[in-house]
């Protein structure tokens, strides 16, 4: 898969779930589930045990029915590694020029961190593909309209806060895609073996972002 069908892939589901998982089982039952709702990006925080093992289960499983991407990426050794596991796409919770220069030198697409106009543009221009927006949970829905005004051209990712009640809102503010994260897979779920739940969940985050792409 290249950089452009990664990308519209991303652009078209809308929605990038969050998952941080206690085993690799647990991870590849959840993303038959949220699969099964619509939902067919992950993001495997690198906060979670034995994330890189994960990743190159998952994606050897998957190929490209899924897009498993690698988040909580904080420096370039750590983007490299997991690229070499087979995350397809990279997802930090700040801005480092060094993860946004691997990316680049290996077309994998970058979502470095932000939050305010002048990070955001910075993290634009340094070649992110898509700005994530965090915490999103501090200013909601206006934050991201407030900043497209004047940057139009950025692709934003509002994560924190994003949920079934405000997912249709976000899209309508502007936002490209949203970081899902405990509002659709929580370890409680998992836990109790819940899958079902992940399905409904999942089904209902993809109506909430067709709604807010009609409106």
């Amino acid at each position: 898969m290249n950089h452009q069908q990664a990308m519209d892939i991303i652009r078209n589901t809308g929605v990038i779930a969050i998952m941080r998982t206690q085993s690799s089982e647990q991870l590849l039952r959840a993303a038959d589930a949220i699969r099964a709702g619509g939902v067919c990006v992950i993001e495997v925080t690198m906060t979670t045990p034995g994330a890189l093992r994960i990743i190159e289960e998952a994606t050897g499983k998957y190929g490209e029915d899924v897009l498993f991407g690698a988040g909580t990426v904080l420096d370039g050794e750590s983007a490299r590694a997991a690229l070499l596991a087979g995350a397809q796409f990279i997802v930090a919770p700040a801005f480092n020029a060094e993860v946004v220069q691997i990316c680049r030198r290996y077309s994998i697409p970058v979502f470095p961190g932000a939050y305010t106009p002048t990070e955001i543009l910075t993290a634009w221009e340094a070649g992110a593909d898509m700005v994530k927006v965090f915490p999103a949970s501090i200013g909601g829905p206006r934050l991201i309209k407030a900043i497209k005004a004047p940057l139009p051209q950025v692709e934003l990712v509002p994560v924190g806060g994003v949920n079934m009640e405000t997912a249709a809102d976000f899209i309508r503010a502007g936002a490209a895609a949203l970081g899902v994260g405990s509002a659709l897979i929580n370890q409680t779920l998992l836990d109790s073996d819940d899958f079902a739940t992940l399905t409904e969940r999942a089904r209902r985050l993809m109506e909430e972002v067709v709604r807010g792409r009609q409106q």
